[in-house]
């Protein structure tokens, strides 16, 4: 037997050996791509999971086979099944999709109710001042000069006229939804990043609006104006300051990580506090927005009676706690 005829015979063995002791998780793999190119949502969960080990598997033995034997026909047949693995594996539109769909109905109500403790303190962190300052404005608009942002003293002489400062004219309103739409977003993700300071400016954030908020509305009760500052802002509101709320209480679960890392070191247990925090702060956005096109179109609106303004936030807020307190009650391994 000649020097070349022995290297061919023991390239032969070795891929029969490697085709001998691989090729029943080819077959898998290829079993899969064959049943998940017809459509993704047939595969169950473990099987796009089983599916993406056996594909970085195989794109190992591709490695090998490449290195070893590259003109073989097995590297080629390797070649094409992980190029089928990456077309279905990484179109990222279904995936993502039903990503999205999954965090909707599952990741983010159970993650508010997992960390419910820190909403609650988020929502004393914000309307014990709000009374506190409501109550003394609406006894005496002086305290303004001492409790409120200076900005608040422009306020008092539009009072003084018996006037609000919320009228917007329909022309001007989806400029001012976009503003307001863009500040709530900017509020949130202050209170939510808060909470990389352990907390502190989480906390800040909340008093301080809650300061500013309350206050605001007991100046206005203080000049008789009090119901219609809240039918202005009842439409939109139960939805905003809940999102404050839960965007304060991922700043401050957050912030908690980082004080409390328990049996893990700090740095691990900052990363898994943001991982929760997240959660939460992503599906803050979409409620922000729903609550600044209820903000800019329908809480100004005068042709809209009182009585359906508060309607509007009667049941936004019926719907939006029935969402957070009973969606995904049961378990979703994608949740």
């Amino acid at each position: 037997m000649s020097r070349q005829t022995a290297l061919n015979y023991d390239v032969e063995m070795n891929v029969k050996r490697f085709v001998d002791s691989r090729q029943h998780d080819w077959k898998v793999l290829t079993q899969l791509l064959d049943k998940s190119q017809k459509n993704i949502e047939h595969l169950s969960p473990e099987e796009v999971k089983h599916m993406g080990v056996l594909y970085r598997a195989v794109t190992s033995d591709l490695a090998l086979a490449q290195r070893d034997f590259p003109r073989e026909r097995t590297t080629l047949y390797l070649n094409q099944l992980v190029a089928r693995g990456h077309a279905i594996l990484y179109q990222s539109e279904p995936l993502a999709i039903k990503r999205i769909i999954n965090y909707v109905r599952f990741g983010f109500p159970q993650t508010f109710r997992a960390t419910w403790p820190f909403f609650l303190i988020s929502f004393l962190l914000f309307m014990v001042p709000a009374l506190i300052t409501g109550y003394l404005m609406s006894s005496d608009p002086e305290y303004a000069f001492w409790l409120m942002p200076a900005q608040a003293e422009q306020l008092i002489p539009i009072l003084e006229e018996n006037e609000l400062w919320i009228d917007v004219a329909p022309s001007e309103r989806p400029i001012f939804s976009s503003f307001i739409m863009t500040n709530n977003i900017r509020v949130a993700i202050l209170a939510f990043a808060g909470g990389a300071a352990a907390g502190l400016f989480a906390l800040f954030v909340l008093v301080n609006n809650g300061f500013v908020i309350g206050g605001t509305f007991g100046l206005a009760g203080a000049y008789g104006l009090g119901f219609d500052l809240f039918t202005f802002a009842i439409g939109h509101g139960v939805i905003e300051l809940t999102t404050i709320f839960i965007a304060g209480a991922a700043g401050l679960q957050l912030g908690w990580g980082i004080i409390n890392p328990g049996l893990l070191n700090r740095r691990d247990s900052m990363v898994l506090s943001a991982r929760v925090a997240m959660k939460l702060i992503v599906g803050c956005i979409p409620l922000l927005i729903i609550a600044g096109i209820i903000e800019g179109f329908v809480s100004p609106n005068d042709s809209i009676p009182v009585v359906a303004k508060w309607l509007v936030g009667l049941i936004t807020g019926l719907f939006l706690y029935g969402y957070l307190l009973f969606a995904g009650r049961r378990s979703d391994p994608q949740s």
